[in-house]
């Protein structure tokens, strides 16, 4: 018997930072188990520099990367929806119309910090961290025996804790 893959796409306004972070870590720790994709309701069209040197900085491929529109994932089959805007900080979080199971895991968005490239690179590691630190705890979860709502409900009780 095959093991599924889940077709995980993580959603960002701008699709430039957080969401490139998420995609590059799941597809590197996920080891086949999640297939990771990224897109943005608002894309920026470019991927955010500070987010691949951040990338390179932890050894992951900095390559083949692009901020693009949830539009071209229409007619890909998105098992989990995993939204990564901060809402608290009045971002508006996208909503995505397929029937993926959703979960939201809100940050802060490192590119819209400023300052000192010492400051810039403390927010991007920040976020990084937290990604990874949530993605660990996606991994951890028997994906396979959970219902759909089981899911949602662990997806969104990762992204609540306190980072």
């Amino acid at each position: 018997m095959t093991e599924k893959t889940y077709n995980i796409l993580f959603l960002c306004t701008g699709n430039s930072a957080r969401s490139i972070l998420a995609e590059a870590l799941l597809n590197r720790m996920g080891e086949g188990r999640f297939l990771a994709f990224s897109a943005g309701s608002h894309p920026t069209g470019q991927v955010n520099p500070n987010a691949l040197a951040t990338l390179a900085r932890h050894g992951l491929p900095t390559e083949g990367y692009r901020s693009q529109s949830w539009d071209e994932f229409e007619a890909t089959p998105v098992d989990i929806l995993i939204s990564i805007c901060d809402a608290a900080a009045g971002e508006s979080c996208p909503v995505y119309l397929g029937s993926a199971i959703r979960g939201h895991w809100g940050l802060p968005d490192p590119a819209q910090v400023a300052g000192r490239p010492e400051t810039i690179e403390t927010a991007f590691e920040a976020t990084y961290t937290a990604l990874e630190k949530r993605i660990h705890q996606l991994l951890a979860l028997p994906v396979e025996a959970m219902s759909g709502p089981e899911l949602a409900e662990a997806l969104n009780r990762i992204g609540a804790e306190t980072l």
